[in-house]
């Protein structure tokens, strides 16, 4: 069975979605937020399939999310970092982990906290902020069709009433 491919369509989260949307990507991409780099430290953390990962793997890679760097320690072994594109998905990695304690809590606790690395202390929830910091509240949010974009006739009726 073939699945559908969001890369023509012209909504962000859609072809977002497209480069990281698997659970394992996102698995692996938090994985390498904490400092895992190699092949076997993923593999150890997530019990996922050799080809599972190796495919995820390479589909971070060819993405431009991940790349293949040299080992730190000058042995043969490839290691993992983050791009620049990798880095630009923190702020989206930890509200998915804040919602995720929120919403989706185990009940021995959570597996990661969020901190700042020089004061230790817990990061706020990442929420939209006015460019003074001040938290916008999501009544006061919107998301609109762009100028150009595709017409949706369900918001079209929707706005109209």
């Amino acid at each position: 069975m073939k699945t559908k491919s969001f890369s023509e369509m012209q909504c962000s989260i859609a072809r977002a979605l497209e480069q990281v949307g698997s659970w394992w990507s996102l698995l692996i991409i938090r994985d390498v937020m904490m400092g895992a780099r190699r092949f076997k430290h993923f593999e150890q953390s997530l019990g996922i399939a050799k080809n599972t990962l190796a495919s995820r793997l390479t589909q971070l890679v060819d993405g431009g999310v991940l790349e293949k760097v040299p080992a730190a320690d000058g042995s043969a072994f490839d290691e993992y970092a983050l791009t620049e594109r990798g880095r630009d998905l923190a702020p989206v990695m930890i509200a998915l982990a804040q919602w995720g304690d929120k919403w989706a809590p185990h009940k021995k606790g959570p597996s990661t906290e969020i901190i700042d690395a020089e004061t230790a202390e817990k990061l706020p929830r990442i929420w939209p902020r006015r460019d003074d910091g001040e938290i916008i509240p999501l009544r006061e949010v919107r998301m609109k069709r762009a100028r150009g974009a595709p017409r949706l006739n369900w918001l079209e009726e929707k706005e109209k009433n």
